[in-house]
């Protein structure tokens, strides 16, 4: 079994291209399988477009899960993201 890690955000903005994009990035540096979760949704950090039709605005309450090896470093890369965004 992999090692998971979970965390939950508060989004500081609408999870629009610019912040999607961050978090594409920052899932590009780690092998786990990463997903963000808003509601009954989920999508792979690894696609933008997956990750804005996910309708989070500022506000939203977002959870990240990742599975693999760096699954906790994963997990840590892209909530800072997504405090981050703008």
């Amino acid at each position: 079994m992999s090692p998971n890690s979970e965390a939950t955000v508060v989004l500081p903005a609408a999870l629009h291209a610019r912040p999607a994009g961050e978090v594409v990035r920052a899932a590009a540096g780690f092998t786990a399988t990463i997903e963000i979760r808003y509601g009954e949704k989920s999508a792979s950090a690894r696609s933008a477009l997956r990750l804005m039709s996910l309708g989070a605005d500022a506000g939203s309450t977002v959870t990240v899960h990742a599975e693999g090896d760096d699954a906790s470093a994963a997990v840590t890369a892209i909530a800072e993201a997504l405090a981050s965004a703008e």
